[in-house]
Parts: structure tokens; sequence; C-alpha cells
């Protein structure tokens, strides 16, 4: 299957059947949902699959993105894309931070978050405040919506002011955890896009 993020770029696609990218028109539907908070922004994407989402973030201006994956083969063509598409940004000063972590997402989730390891210009301080964006697509027989959302705030994951996105089944979108509150959902055929927000 060919993969492409929306400026024409080819990105390389996991292996067989191994992930679900998130389709084009789902993707152009977040980022303009979320435009007025990508540029300098802190992204993290959690069941990342091929890193299109995260990709996407990059090339729309994100500052540091941190994408996780538990699959080896699909982490690699992850961090394969991410690096192509850094790449061509070398001349942002600083550059964006990029990091692949190859982990299963409520493992990771559940660590004490780290606020030294980004690897560009002072990412290491924008990471000891949270991220502004997460973007969650877990695989979706496994019902993880509302456990990574969870796992989120306990681990003060999202930063101050922060979303969350999910990208769910449109038969079966969970409502808002306790401590969560709905900012917007729309639907794109089989997929739903839920935009949540950290209770004051």
């Amino acid at each position: 299957m060919s993969l492409r993020l929306s400026g024409g770029r080819r990105l390389q696609s996991p292996p067989g059947e191994l992930a679900r990218p998130t389709a084009a028109r789902v993707r152009q539907a977040v980022f303009n949902l979320l435009a007025p908070e990508l540029a300098g922004c802190r992204w993290l994407d959690l069941c990342c699959g091929s890193g299109v989402m995260a990709c996407e973030a990059l090339q729309r201006g994100a500052r540091q993105v941190v994408a996780v994956e538990r699959d080896r083969r699909i982490a690699a063509v992850a961090r394969t894309n991410l690096a192509a598409v850094a790449g061509g940004l070398r001349r942002q000063e600083p550059p964006p931070a990029i990091e692949v972590v190859q982990a299963e997402v409520l493992s990771w989730l559940a660590r004490p978050r780290p606020g030294n390891t980004a690897t560009s210009g002072d990412a290491g301080k924008d990471r000891s405040r949270g991220f502004d964006l997460i973007y969650a697509d877990p695989p979706w027989p496994d019902d993880l919506h509302s456990a990574i959302a969870a796992a989120v705030a306990r681990g003060g994951w999202l930063g101050n002011g922060g979303t969350l996105v999910w990208e769910c089944p449109s038969e079966r979108v969970p409502p808002p955890p306790q401590g969560w509150r709905l900012r917007d959902s729309r639907r794109y055929g089989g997929s739903t896009v839920v935009l949540l927000e950290a209770d004051p």
C-alpha cells in the first residue's frame, strides 16, 4: 500500500497487515482541527504504527516528536519515516527533536516521565513540562483508549492546556473517562476522532 504525506512525500509502509495507517482523509481532518496548536508543539504519538501522524506533525511545525510502537518491525519503519521527514527540516533552528521508542504503550506510560532525554535544543525542558498534543490510535480490538487516558493522567504526560486525541472505531467510541472532558468529536466513516482535555 502506498503511503504519502499531505505534501506528497512518500513514506515506507509497515510490512503485510501489521498496522492500520490512518486514512489520508482522517489525517487531514485531524490536522485541520489542531492547526492552531501545531507550530512549536511537543507531540507524543502512542501506538504510532508507520509514524505517519508524527510525520505530519513534524511537517506542520512540531518542535519535538516522540513516537511509541510495540512491534519491532513497525517501529523500525516509523524511525525511518521520521528521520526522512526530519532530514528535510534541518535548516530549522533549533532542528526538531525526534525519538521512536519500541515499547508496549501502557508499560511505557507507567514509567517515570523523563526530563532530559530529548536530543535537540531545549527539548529536554519541554519534555519535563509534558506534551502539548498526544495522539493515541491503539489496535482497535484491544480497547485501550480509556486505559491510555488514565495512564496519561497518572503520569502527567499531557502539559497544561494540552489535548489528548483518540482515533476510535465509529461503532465503539468510549465515553470521556473520569478526569477528562470532551472538547470535540468528529466521525469520518469507520473512524471517529475524539479530542479530550483534562478537567481543571
